[in-house]
């Protein structure tokens, strides 16, 4: 089959990995990845698969942006193409496209999902459907420099109010020593999904709910929401850099990795960067839960990503078997101690050389069992309208031009309005 326009102008940023210098058509073709370490993993991944097979397959470049993916994922189906045989999907997605992907039971098997966390698999699951297997999870952790914290008697913080106390103590007597680079905190701060995790993540933990309940009900407009997102924004220019407002995950990442931030909000994946070979902090780091807010508990937001195979996919049993591989327990293991990616394999979380690799997978068990969902499932269509209302409005009040007050009563108005039309 001729590939589609769309899949062409980005096919010059494919990677074939069969290796035989061949002009023949690749057996598959799946996207796993844009750059980085991610990528580099699901390469490996899918050579070893080829060596035992003698299957070839292209990775397909796709944008880094996962609102970018997205689009261009559906652009790709709707046109019922079979471009690409297998996508990686974030967990938020399964909703969106289900209609599109293959039920994974009906090639694998109905114990297909054996092992996996529940939770994921039902996330997974649009009408009885297993259009997803799941690849890793992810959970929000907070990050910090146990050098410092011990060096000025501090321990790990329980509370946002202590993390932002002892945030600006450290930095504060830094600055002082004459590094004036050292920030107490970083974390996504961009308009974009991961402002919407942070935020979740402060909501919950401060007992505001969920943005969007389960059974549909907006409940943003609480004074425990509003002062969640007050007191992000105090920490903005004082213990954030200003440049917060602009970061994702990398940019925080840097921050923190160069030295210059005693805490930092990220995903699991950041711990082998932060120890590898010329890291600034290596050696140096400490992994805990999430602060707690006021009268709360500890809220982590639920990320990760799946694999999917595409209902148009010309080989699609061949395709369900590669995706049973890469999301096995020998290629999470490999991912887990190679990357610290999460796997959702229950087993993982006690297995000696996992745990020895990411002390904190053993640790932070539980946060990981029980990360908060957004609400992408019960919002379905309306999900990418809701969570622009929320980044935007907290990126509003980070950025000093609404109250917290005001953004949770507007979300409300706004949220309304999408809710009346499309959940």
């Amino acid at each position: 089959m001729l590939k589609t326009p769309l899949l062409a102008a980005i096919a010059l940023g494919s990677a074939t990995l069969a290796g035989t210098g061949q002009a023949q058509a690749a057996d598959l073709t799946i996207s796993c990845g844009a750059v980085g370490a991610e990528l580099t993993l699901c390469q490996e991944g899918i050579r070893a698969w080829e060596a035992a097979t003698g299957h070839s397959v292209d990775v397909v470049s796709t944008p880094n942006s996962s609102t970018e993916r997205l689009s261009l994922y559906q652009q790709i189906l709707s046109a019922n193409s079979s471009d690409i045989d297998i996508f990686q999907i974030d967990v938020i997605w399964p909703g969106l496209l289900g209609s599109h992907l293959l039920d994974l039971r009906e090639v694998l098997g109905e114990d297909a999902a054996e092992g996996h966390f529940p939770a994921i698999i039902d996330n997974n699951t649009v009408d009885g459907r297993l259009v997803a297997m799941p690849w890793f999870t992810d959970a929000g952790v907070l990050y910090y420099r146990a050098d410092l914290l011990e060096q000025y008697g501090h321990e790990a913080p329980e509370t946002w109010q202590q993390m932002t106390e002892i945030a600006r103590d450290i930095q504060d007597a830094e600055r002082a020593a004459g590094n004036e680079r050292m920030h107490g905190f970083v974390f996504q701060g961009r308009a974009y999904e991961g402002l919407t995790v942070n935020a979740l993540e402060w909501v919950a933990s401060h007992g505001g709910g969920s943005l969007v309940e389960h059974d549909g009900e907006i409940s943003i407009n609480n004074e425990r929401a509003a002062a969640a997102l007050d007191l992000a924004a105090s920490w903005v220019g004082e213990i954030a850099p200003s440049g917060v407002l602009n970061y994702t995950e990398e940019e925080a990442r840097g921050v923190f990795q160069g030295g210059n931030a005693v805490f930092m909000r990220n995903w699991p994946y950041a711990w082998s960067l932060a120890q590898s070979d010329g890291s600034e902090v290596r050696g140096k780091v400490g992994v805990t839960q999430l602060p707690a807010g006021d009268g709360g508990q500890s809220a982590a937001g639920l990320g990760g990503w799946n694999l999917a195979v595409s209902r148009y996919s010309d080989n699609p049993e061949l395709a369900a078997e590669l995706v049973a591989f890469l999301t096995g327990f020998e290629e999470q293991k490999r991912r887990a101690i190679d990357g610290a990616y999460n796997p959702t394999l229950a087993a993982l979380y006690e297995d000696a050389e996992v745990l020895e690799a990411v002390p904190f997978f053993g640790e932070l068990y539980d946060t990981f069992v029980n990360a908060v969902a957004r609400p992408s499932a019960v919002t379905g269509d309306a999900y990418g309208r809701v969570s622009n209302a929320f980044f935007s409005a907290t990126h509003d009040v980070l950025s000093g031009s609404r109250s917290g007050e005001q953004a949770v009563a507007d979300l409300e108005r706004d949220l309304s309005r999408v809710k009346r039309r499309n959940w």
